[in-house]
């Protein structure tokens, strides 16, 4: 098995995730914020796609899906277009709200497409080119995917939990 196909799976899991983190629920269930610093289900879904999307793209020397597929205008959101979330305040967060889940899996699903094409086109050789010298050792693509891939289940898992919280509640 080649490493981009144990990427490819795993970039795969998150979208399976994501899709049953966010189905079904609500815009209230979506938005809601367990306490006045939490994140939302939204902002959790959000913000892992606004990574995947920048650190992928720009390792990638892709355009920004948010930007080209017309996704910033989608949401709506009062923030700046190259946004990911990153460092956001609690008053940030709050800004991120959504109408409907569908939304959310439409933005994540046109990632991971275009994520997933340039997965497959990649060799051995390619995953060990540098694309960040800013770090003491410099990051090859094949560490900064690795790094993308961890930070997007840990935040859908923080999805997944929340939901869960969300459903024990009602019940």
């Amino acid at each position: 098995m080649h490493a981009k196909d144990i990427l490819i799976d795993g970039f795969g899991r998150i979208q399976e995730e994501v899709h049953a983190a966010v189905e079904g629920l609500t815009p209230d269930d979506l938005n809601h914020r367990p306490g006045p610093e939490a994140n939302s289900v939204a902002w959790l879904v959000w913000h892992l796609t606004r990574v995947q999307d920048d650190h992928v793209a720009g390792a990638l020397g892709l355009d920004q899906v948010w930007l080209t597929q017309d996704w910033e205008k989608r949401f709506g959101l009062d923030l700046k277009p190259r946004d990911i979330g990153y460092g956001h305040t609690s008053a940030q967060v709050a800004k991120v709200r959504v109408d409907s889940a569908d939304l959310l899996t439409g933005y994540y699903d046109a990632v991971h497409a275009q994520s997933l094409d340039a997965l497959r086109g990649l060799s051995a050789g390619d995953l060990e080119r540098v694309v960040d010298e800013n770090w003491d050792p410099p990051v090859t693509l094949g560490v900064r995917l690795v790094s993308v891939l961890s930070d997007d289940l840990q935040h859908v898992g923080q999805a997944a939990y929340l939901r869960g919280l969300l459903q024990s509640a009602a019940s």
